[in-house]
């Protein structure tokens, strides 16, 4: 899957890295869909990175909240506790690989996400 973005980001700065890091971590960490919220809204008028960072995990909640709310009704069935798993599993995995990326200057796109906020 392709990881870049239509155009090109520049590298951030410390401050703004420890952001993107946080950012994408924010789910795993406990403040969720709050930190990158804040982030976004702080840093869209600044050029940077922070903000296209932001908003990529926003999209990434959003998406999964969608999907979890989509595999509840299917816990009566059975197939439903499985794919609640997989999407918790699978966002953590996520999540990790997107904050790696950031540390090291990139911007990674996640692989199942819905770009609400564009």
């Amino acid at each position: 899957m392709d990881t870049a973005l239509s155009h090109p980001v520049p590298r951030p700065s410390g401050e703004d890295k420890a952001l993107i890091i946080l950012c994408h971590l924010s789910a795993i960490i406990g403040v969720g869909f709050l930190l990158p919220l804040v982030v976004y809204l702080i840093k869209k008028q600044e050029p940077g990175t922070a903000a296209a960072h932001a908003k990529e995990v926003l999209n990434f909640h959003l998406s999964l909240l969608i999907y979890a709310l989509c595999a509840i009704p299917l816990v009566f069935v059975g197939v439903g506790i499985l794919l609640l798993m997989a999407i918790a599993i699978g966002s953590l995995i996520l999540a990790v690989i997107a904050a790696v990326k950031a540390s090291d200057g990139g911007f990674y796109r996640y692989p199942v996400c819905i770009r609400f906020i564009s």
